[in-house]
């Protein structure tokens, strides 16, 4: 039996076809609404942060004074916050994480 395609796998042709093929068709004018949509796809393809479970962990953590500073859990806390930024940043504007990462 084949294989089923995932979400990601789908957006990714789609969008593919919507770029190589549909753009180039498209009146000038219709071109940016095009490459919007294209842009949505990719965002929408990319696997969703587990935002929740981070910042629930995190808030028990710092409730229970287990992530002050000196603390041996405090580094891994400021870890999964700063990894959590990233990935609603890499969302919402992803050059500012490519100019900004060394």
């Amino acid at each position: 039996m084949p294989e089923r395609p995932d979400a990601p796998d789908l957006l990714a042709t789609a969008r593919a076809l919507l770029l190589e093929s549909l753009l180039p068709a498209l009146p000038r004018e219709r071109q940016l609404e095009a490459r919007m949509i294209a842009r949505a796809m990719e965002i929408a393809a990319r696997p969703a942060p587990p935002a929740a479970t981070v910042l629930a962990g995190a808030t028990a953590m710092i409730r229970a004074g287990q992530a002050d500073p000196g603390e041996p859990a405090h580094a891994a806390l400021l870890a999964a916050i700063r990894e959590e930024l990233r990935a609603r940043c890499a969302v919402s504007d992803p050059r500012a994480i490519r100019e900004k990462t060394p």
